[in-house]
């Protein structure tokens, strides 16, 4: 299964989704690679931790100057996972129909799940990292410029997409991440109801604001590992649906940790 990670814009949390729901998959026994099509904006690597283990790039495997073995890189946290770097010296202007269909092609006869983190946005690069895939994931946040950002995306997913050519429909999921439920019940923060009525596909989870997603990142440890995450419980729980699982969406709860909810729970 080849699955574009999307977003209409950046500063989404794109890459961070697309390194955890990776590692998620591969917890989950399923043999699974990410591949960074940020060309010249290389991040998925830093937070998988693997930036000092990158020796060759996915250009250099489409140009013939590397083989795809010597380019994967197995992931220190899961035998199952493994990446494959973008290049950084060079720019999006490098990528090529007919190259990227082999290289996605001899990743699917390797692994079961080919997960594509595409650059955010909508210029030349991103259409080329969905023209191959089976099915999208949209990362949003819940504010109008991300949702309408998306819609666009979403829009060049189906004109652009070989699938959609070839007659046949990707499969397009949503998740919504960095939800802060006291914003969304305070009517400060679109609610979820209001973001699947706009984008009208199917929800895949939610993932609430969680403060130690930056820590993680700067550490090259996916949040997914930290058992105490909030965010981390979320993205295993969309990697368990990926692979199958019928697993409830849950709705990040409010924190009623703060003084009027501890005045609350006293006279409850």
């Amino acid at each position: 299964m080849i699955i574009a990670v999307i977003s209409g814009k950046g500063g989404v949390g794109k890459t961070t989704a697309t390194a955890n729901i990776g590692l998620g998959i591969a917890m989950y026994g399923r043999k699974c690679v990410v591949v960074d099509f940020d060309i010249g904006q290389r991040n998925l690597d830093m937070i998988l931790g693997l930036e000092n283990r990158v020796v060759y790039d996915l250009v250099q495997v489409m140009d013939g100057e590397a083989s795809l073995n010597q380019a994967l890189i197995k992931s220190k946290s899961n035998e199952n996972l493994y990446f494959l770097a973008a290049s950084q010296t060079k720019d999006k202007s490098v990528l090529v129909s007919s190259k990227i269909k082999k290289l996605v092609d001899e990743l699917s006869t390797q692994f079961e799940y080919v997960i594509l983190d595409a650059p955010a946005g909508i210029e030349s690069g991103y259409e080329h990292t969905i023209e191959f895939a089976d099915s999208a994931i949209v990362i949003v946040n819940p504010e109008v410029s991300s949702i309408r950002d998306s819609d666009r995306a979403i829009g060049i997913l189906d004109s652009k997409s070989q699938k959609v050519k070839d007659g046949e429909e990707v499969d397009k999921y949503l998740i919504i991440n960095r939800i802060i439920p006291e914003m969304v019940q305070s009517g400060d923060m679109l609610s979820s109801e209001d973001i699947l009525e706009i984008l009208n596909i199917k929800l895949l989870g939610k993932v609430a604001e969680d403060k130690g997603v930056i820590e993680a990142s700067n550490q090259g440890t996916p949040i997914i590992l930290d058992p105490k995450s909030v965010a981390g419980a979320a993205y295993k729980r969309i990697a368990a649906r990926l692979c199958g699982d019928n697993i409830p969406i849950q709705e990040p709860t409010v924190n009623n940790k703060g003084l009027v909810g501890k005045l609350k729970g006293l006279f409850s």
